[in-house]
């Protein structure tokens, strides 16, 4: 029998929005906890808004929402935040993303509900952190990746480029994720939970790490470089005849005498003092680009890739997202299956953590909004005239 998800029999409250607390209680769902996702009544998390590119739906919502129960409460309202306590009261995990200074004003930042709730394990997600000049600046994405540095390495020489995914909010994502599982393992021990805090800030400046390091101790920021790099060449895009690009990369001069004998059919090149090292194919740059250029844009990609792989040369198709969604890799390993959301089924990837030996990853269904309000609210113990009561005065939905 395969051994049951690590998460299951936890409970995540959270009150979330966007894409850093969701997407990382999405990777809990996912491993097995039971996600009671509290939105706001009147349209619920924005992010539902965001697009209609999913069968009508918001992509993001669609991608970091599934496996989750939605309950529409408002929290400004004391007989809401009654109905959150209740919730509170049996679970492990909360988790929230509200604006700076938004959950403590309702008592429900970490520190006031740990204080309440022993075992109970609350995260903070903030921009910024909850102290300091920027701890009450807005702190979308975009704004993030610019204060993080991010957008300073990435990019041609001639215009840097946001990343083309929310990667501070992925960042504080996937550090939120990992500090909830690191602080259930110590209550394992202790009983006790505690607060978890995680900024997108300090999440984005870790991934920073090797720029930031160049930059301290080597005193020179790396300099923008499109699909090059700094000091390899050859290591770029390049065209084919068929219209596609690939990507190639000589890690060495041996590598580079392979490259000029079996696929540019140039061997003069292997020992040419202008060519021969990684130093001066780095100097004579334009030159070595165009060489290669030259060789592979007399090819489809196909033949490309299939006579760099026969000489052991590093090499990648840059692929659409489009061809990222056929990817044969992903098709020959099954990682795919399909979700149920309010639009009808949607294709989704399977998480990235893989136990073989474990259940299947609980892919459940996107809710829509406020699926789950009534049955949430009957398990709290509440009769059909309360709830109707809270639904028309607006306080659920």
């Amino acid at each position: 029998m395969p051994a049951p998800l690590p998460l299951d029999g936890i409970t995540v409250v959270a009150v979330e929005q966007a894409v850093s607390a969701p997407f990382a209680t999405r990777q809990l769902a996912d491993l097995g906890a039971r996600v009671v996702k509290v939105e706001r009544p009147d349209g619920g998390d924005f992010a539902r808004g965001y697009d209609t590119a999913a069968g009508g739906l918001a992509s993001h919502f669609v991608w970091a929402n599934r496996g989750k129960e939605s309950l529409a409460l408002d929290l400004k309202d004391p007989r809401g935040r009654q109905v959150l306590h209740g919730l509170l009261a049996g679970a492990d995990v909360f988790v929230q993303n509200l604006a700076q200074g938004a959950a403590a004003r309702l008592g429900l930042d970490a520190a006031t509900l740990c204080a309440r709730y022993e075992r109970l394990v609350a995260v903070d997600i903030s921009g910024y952190g909850p102290e300091g000049p920027y701890a009450h600046k807005r702190a979308y994405d975009m704004l993030v990746q610019c204060e993080a540095g991010l957008v300073s390495v990435t990019g041609t020489p001639e215009q840097p480029v946001k990343a083309g995914v929310p990667a501070a909010d992925i960042a504080a994502a996937m550090y939120a994720f990992s500090g909830v599982l690191a602080a259930l393992l110590r209550r394992g021990t202790t009983g006790r939970g505690g607060r978890v805090e995680v900024s997108m800030l300090d999440a984005l400046a870790e991934w920073m790490g090797h720029p930031l390091h160049h930059t301290m101790h080597g005193g020179e920021q790396p300099v923008r470089t499109g699909l090059a790099h700094a000091v390899i060449a050859p290591y770029d895009a390049y065209g084919t005849a068929d219209g596609d690009r690939v990507l190639l990369s000589v890690q060495n001069d041996r590598e580079w005498r392979r490259l000029a004998q079996q696929v540019l059919g140039r061997p003069e090149l292997a020992d040419d003092p202008a060519y021969a090292t990684n130093a001066a194919r780095t100097a004579n740059r334009k030159g070595t680009d165009a060489v290669v250029a030259e060789a592979l844009a007399g090819l489809e990609a196909a033949e490309a890739l299939a006579r760099l792989e026969a000489a052991g040369i590093a090499c990648a198709r840059l692929n659409s997202v489009a061809q990222l969604a056929g990817h044969p890799q992903l098709a020959a390993r099954d990682r795919w299956r399909e979700v149920e959301t309010p639009a009808g089924p949607l294709r989704a990837l399977l998480p990235p953590i893989v136990l073989p030996d474990g259940a299947a990853p609980r892919m459940g269904a996107v809710p829509a909004l406020g699926e789950h309000t009534d049955a949430l609210l009957r398990a709290l113990g509440m009769t059909g005239a309360q709830i109707s009561a809270l639904r028309r005065d607006g306080v659920i939905a």
